[in-house]
């Protein structure tokens, strides 16, 4: 299943947006908006009945241009930059929810700058499309939906998530390899998730594209 199709399985039946409204929110014209619709369907039915693997990949998502509120240091040329889903300290564990990100950059095996920025918007697609413009190459949180995993995979981020404990730490043990994540860590926060997609996730900054 492509990205723009699952995108349109989530506005439609998990949102419950009408094809009007999630064509809107996409930015394609409602026939296409069914097409999509349609072949998501069918696919997710053979999954269903067939006991198909689904997997989730391809299409095309493109970003709107953020423009930074704040005044972030300047990234080195040689500087690898990481942010932390933070929380007191700590590494957040809801990322669509995240209000604060610790930044840190690396070089020589080294931290050598660090800095804690408020997240400009919520939701998936508005917290990637921050972090994009931000410059950060990796992102270290706990709990994460699909959609903003593949919100950040569009991005170009490198993703380890399930992590927990102290921020500081974290970033010290991702620049000395010795992170330990857990890569198919969900948010679930609430109770409620979906396939492993935070209920409360929005894709609003984003859109994508049917071909």
């Amino acid at each position: 299943m492509t990205v723009d199709e699952f995108e349109t399985l989530r506005l439609l039946d998990d949102e419950g947006l009408t094809q009007e409204a999630c064509a809107a929110r996409m930015n394609v014209a409602r026939t296409t908006v069914t097409a999509i619709y349609d072949s998501a369907r069918r696919k997710i039915a053979k999954s269903l009945v067939r006991g198909h693997r689904l997997l989730i990949a391809g299409g095309c998502c493109e970003f709107a241009p953020v423009q930074l509120h704040q005044e972030i240091t300047e990234k080195g040329k040689k500087a690898m930059r990481i942010a932390v889903a933070y929380e007191n300290g700590g590494v957040f564990q809801h990322f669509g929810h995240t209000a604060q990100f610790k930044l840190y950059d690396a070089e020589n095996g080294a931290i050598v700058a660090e800095q804690i920025v408020d997240a400009e918007g919520g939701g998936h697609g508005a917290l990637a499309g921050f972090l994009q413009a931000a410059k950060v190459d990796a992102l270290i949180c706990g709990g994460i939906g699909m959609g903003a995993r593949m919100a950040l995979a569009e991005a170009g981020i490198r993703l380890h998530a399930g992590v927990q404990g102290s921020a500081d730490a974290a970033a010290r043990a991702l620049v000395a390899g010795t992170l330990e994540y857990a890569p198919e860590a969900h948010c679930d926060h609430h109770g409620h998730h979906h396939d492993g997609e935070c209920s409360h996730d929005h894709c609003a900054d984003h859109h994508c594209h049917g071909n």
